[in-house]
């Protein structure tokens, strides 16, 4: 096991390199790719698809309204629009729902946008922080805030965990892990400020912004996990999917960074003189 989730880790770092120094149409369409199995992988989770089914009409709008979304995104700069697509999405299932009465219950309606929205809108924040004047540089501060404050929340968990974070919910997870993940991710984005983005922004405390922002965004990423994990309890599910051995699904191993990438992005655009 600890072979395949290694193996699996170095590919997706290799994957996520090019990627994210690639830029541009190629990493739109890998986190569109992402985001259509993460879709798939949320719908099965929460009982969109009822048993016995492949895939229903819901389930169809859904895929073709993330890659709507995605294409708008990628060559519409206004959000107006972005917001535009996601009614469309909406009215979309809405259709379904009014003209196949009673085949679908509203409470698949309503987890069907759910899920088109969860992982689906949050990815595109990745594409659109690596599209920001200098995004090459402050993309990175997303996967610190995440996968960085999970390393060191399970670290400092592991060496001083007393008081439970969420017993129910995760009983592993501690305040005192939970602490040690958002400074550990504080101070290695200090040390990301210092080394790197000095060199690009100039004549502003960039180490100390770039503190701020991975630790606000390592807050929420521990607030991501632990949704991603709700979803799975309320479901009696273990994964999300078996795609990344070791790992799960692209939910299993994505869920705090999709609460982290729109935080950094709007942090950045808050925080940061891009002239």
């Amino acid at each position: 096991m600890f072979g395949k989730r290694l193996m699996s880790s170095v590919v997706l770092v290799v994957l996520a390199l090019f990627l994210l120094l690639t830029g541009g149409g190629i990493l739109a369409l890998g986190m569109l790719i992402l985001s259509l199995i993460a879709f798939r992988e949320l719908t099965k989770a929460c009982g969109v698809i009822d048993a016995g089914q492949k895939n229903n009409a819901l389930e169809g709008v859904g895929y073709g309204g993330i890659i709507l979304y995605y294409l708008v995104v990628y060559g519409i700069k206004d959000p107006v629009y972005w917001m535009g697509m996601l009614a469309v999405i909406f009215l979309g299932l809405m259709f379904v729902y009014v003209f196949s009465f009673p085949k679908f219950r509203a409470e698949q309606v309503m987890t069907t946008f759910f899920c088109a929205f969860y992982a689906p809108v949050l990815f595109t924040f990745i594409f659109l922080t690596r599209n920001l004047p200098n995004g090459i540089y402050m993309v990175w501060m997303i996967f610190i805030s995440s996968w960085i404050c999970d390393t060191c929340a399970y670290l400092s968990g592991m060496a001083i965990g007393k008081h439970k974070l969420a017993p129910v919910l995760s009983p592993k997870k501690s305040i005192e892990g939970a602490v040690g993940g958002v400074v550990g991710a504080g101070l290695v984005g200090a040390l990301f400020g210092w080394l790197v983005l000095e060199m690009v922004f100039a004549y502003q405390n960039i180490t100390w912004i770039a503190a701020v922002i991975c630790a606000a965004g390592a807050v929420i990423s521990q607030v991501g996990d632990l949704a991603a994990s709700g979803i799975k309890r309320n479901h009696n599910i273990k994964d999300y999917g078996k795609l990344i051995p070791g790992h799960g699904g692209i939910m299993d191993r994505f869920d705090s960074v999709l609460f982290t990438a729109p935080i950094i992005y709007y942090l950045a655009i808050l925080l940061i003189r891009f002239d």
